[in-house]
C-alpha cells in the first residue's frame, strides 16, 4: 500500500524557471523567490498585490529610517500613490524634511562610506551613510519652512496631517516655478488627498524649525491629540465600509522598518478598543519589511503575533500578515515594482477631503460606548 503523502508536502515544489534575460521583475519574484527571506519578500508582494489592493481595503504606509533622501520616494512611494495604492501615511519628520529637498531643487548625491568625517566636516560635507549633501542643503531647506510657517494660514493649532497638506501645497508651487516634475512626496500627496502624519512632530529639523519661530511669537502647535483621534477614525471609517461605500471593509498596515510610526498606526486599534470602547478587533492585513529582532523586545521587531495581544491585529487574519527580514531599501522597490506590473490602478480614496466626516463616525460611535 502507497504511503499517503503528508499534508505538510502541499506547498509547490521547488523546480524554478532558469532565469533569462526576458525574466521580468515580478516573474523573477513568483518563479526564483522560493525559500528563506526571499520567499518572504515573495509573500509580501502577493499579500500587498493580491489582498491589500482590493479595492473595499484602506491602505496605511509607516515610514521610518532615511528612506526619502536615498530617493525612494521619487522612485517608489510616489509611484503607489499616483496609482492609488496608498491611502494614508504616518512618517518621521525627517523623512519629510529630507523630501523636500527634492522639490525646492537643491542635490543630494552618492557618496563613499570610507572617506574620513572630519575630511567631509571640513568641506561641508553632510552624510546620511552613503549619502552626501552639501550642509547649505540644510540651510536652504530650514530658510524654506520658516517661511512658510510665517504665513497668516499656519497661524493656529493643528493636526499634523493638515500642516503637511499646507506644506505640500507649496512644495508644489515651488516645483512648478523650478520646471520640477513630481519629485516631492508632499507635493504628490497633497495633489492625490494622502493625510501624511508624524507620529513626534518635534524629532525633526521641520519642529525644531517651527519651535524656533515660536520663539519670535508664531502660533502654530502641531497637536498631537488630533493625529491620535484622527488616524483612528480613518481605521474606524475603513472598517465600517464607510471609505469604501460597502457594507465593511478592510484595514491594511504596511510598515517599512518599525520604531514609533509603526506603533502609531497599530495603535489606532487599542485606542478604538481599549481606549474609546467602540467594539473592533484589529487591522486585518499587516505587511512588515524590517530588518530588527524580534527577542530584544523592541517595537521594530515586535511580530504580528504579539500585536494580537494588544488587539492591534485580528487573531482571525495572522494568515494574511507577513513580515520580510530586509533592508527597506530593497524591499520597498521589489514590491513596488511587483504591484505596479501585476495589479492596475485603483481610484484615489482622498482621505484627506474626508476627515470630518470620519471624526463624525468616530464621536457618533464614542458617545455609544460605556467608556464616558
Amino acid at each position: 500500500m502507497a504511503k499517503k503523502k503528508s499534508k505538510f508536502l502541499s506547498g509547490k515544489r521547488i523546480d524554478p524557471t532558469p532565469i533569462d534575460k526576458k525574466m521580468s521583475l515580478a516573474d523573477l519574484v513568483d518563479e526564483s523567490f522560493m525559500a528563506y527571506n526571499a520567499a518572504r519578500l515573495r509573500e509580501a508582494c502577493r499579500l500587498f498585490t493580491g489582498k491589500m489592493l482590493e479595492p473595499d481595503v484602506t491602505i496605511g504606509v509607516t515610514l521610518t529610517g532615511a528612506l526619502t533622501p536615498a530617493g525612494l520616494g521619487i522612485s517608489a512611494i510616489i509611484p503607489l500613490i499616483k496609482a492609488g495604492f496608498i491611502d494614508w501615511i504616518i512618517s518621521t519628520g525627517a523623512n519629510l524634511y529630507h523630501d523636500t529637498h527634492f522639490g525646492i531643487g537643491l542635490n543630494l548625491h552618492q557618496g563613499n562610506t570610507q572617506i574620513s568625517d572630519v575630511v567631509l566636516r571640513a568641506e561641508e560635507v553632510v552624510r546620511i551613510y552613503d549619502i552626501f549633501f552639501d550642509y547649505s542643503v540644510l540651510l536652504d531647506t530650514d530658510a524654506f519652512f520658516r517661511r512658510l510657517i510665517e504665513h497668516d494660514e499656519f497661524q493656529k493649532t493643528m493636526s499634523s496631517a493638515e500642516f503637511h497638506y499646507l506644506c505640500g501645497k507649496y512644495v508644489r508651487e515651488r516645483e512648478k516655478k523650478l520646471g520640477i516634475k513630481e519629485k516631492s512626496l508632499l507635493g504628490v500627496a497633497y495633489k492625490y488627498g494622502v493625510p501624511i502624519y508624524t507620529s513626534s512632530p518635534g524629532d525633526s529639523s521641520i519642529g525644531m524649525n517651527i519651535a524656533a519661530k515660536e520663539l519670535q511669537g508664531g502660533k502654530l502647535v502641531l497637536n498631537p491629540n488630533l493625529d491620535v483621534n484622527e488616524t483612528a477614525s480613518i481605521v474606524l471609517a475603513a472598517k465600517r465600509g464607510v471609505v469604501s461605500n460597502t457594507k465593511s471593509g478592510k484595514s491594511a498596515i504596511f510598515i517599512l522598518g518599525g520604531g514609533s510610526p509603526k506603533n502609531f498606526a497599530l495603535q489606532t486599534e487599542p485606542q478604538i478598543q481599549e481606549v474609546l470602547g467602540i467594539d473592533e478587533k484589529g487591522h486585518d492585513y499587516f505587511l512588515q519589511v524590517t530588518d530588527a529582532r524580534p527577542d530584544t523586545g523592541g517595537l521594530s521587531g515586535a511580530t504580528p503575533g504579539e500585536a494580537v495581544s494588544w488587539g492591534k491585529v485580528d487573531p482571525d487574519k495572522l494568515p494574511d500578515a507577513v513580515v520580510c527580514y530586509t533592508d527597506s531599501t530593497i524591499g520597498l522597490p521589489i514590491i513596488t515594482a511587483y504591484a505596479l506590473s501585476r495589479h492596475a490602478p485603483r481610484k484615489s480614496k482622498r482621505l484627506f477631503d474626508r476627515r470630518d466626516e470620519f471624526m463624525k463616525l468616530l464621536l457618533d460611535e464614542y458617545e455609544k460606548s460605556t467608556r464616558r
